[in-house]
């Protein structure tokens, strides 16, 4: 008798992220843990806070944000289309390396060193100054906020098709407790009825 077993298939995974959300940034470190305890297939999209807010009423200070924000989101857009998905999440990892832990603040060298860390030539900086892939960039955001909902931002996770916002969490929870809230969110997120858990943030990002 054949002892053989079928290995199950893997978990379809979607993430949107900004590179700038410092709460996508976590959520994103939070589900690289998980992918090492669970058998997951994640696809990584950009998505933008900038088109997110754009007919918004928000704060002259968060809206002074936006246009370095597009600069990274453009970046990773014009990349995609060029170099294929396979670039997408070596990029976004470098650039947020440098935007969250780094704190850094300068679009200009964080998009410089993440370019040389990915392999990828300097002047394709120029990207990030150009909306020739704005449609793209604007259809993977919508894409993502499409499934949500207009009233939440970044992350979104789809999981099998079932997607949600968040979560947020902070910091990062890694090994076996990463692997129980992963189970929990997605047990929950999977009610058919359920919209919506909520509680005040008493802590920034706490990055690791």
């Amino acid at each position: 008798m054949s002892t053989d077993t079928q290995t199950p298939a893997p978990t379809a995974v979607d993430f949107w992220f900004d590179p700038s959300c410092p709460w996508a940034w976590m959520t994103s470190r939070w589900v690289d843990e998980v992918a090492v305890l669970r058998n997951l297939d994640i696809t990584w999209h950009v998505m933008s806070l900038a088109v997110l807010n754009e007919d918004q009423d928000v704060s002259e200070e968060y809206r002074a944000f936006f246009p370095r924000a597009l600069r990274y989101t453009r970046l990773v857009a014009a990349a995609q289309e060029e170099f294929g998905q396979a670039i997408v999440k070596p990029l976004y990892d470098a650039l947020g390396t440098q935007i969250h832990p780094g704190e850094s603040t300068d679009p200009d060298t964080v998009i410089a060193q993440a370019l040389a860390e990915v392999g990828l030539p300097p002047e394709f900086a120029e990207h990030s100054l150009s909306d020739a892939y704005d449609p793209q960039m604007r259809a993977s955001h919508f894409d993502g906020i499409g499934r949500v909902g207009q009233d939440v931002g970044t992350p979104v996770i789809a999981v099998n098709g079932v997607a949600f916002f968040g979560p947020v969490i902070s910091p990062a929870p890694i090994g076996d407790e990463a692997a129980r809230l992963w189970d929990g969110v997605v047990a929950v997120a999977a009610y058919p009825g359920f919209f919506e858990i909520k509680r005040s943030r008493t802590v920034g990002p706490i990055f690791n």
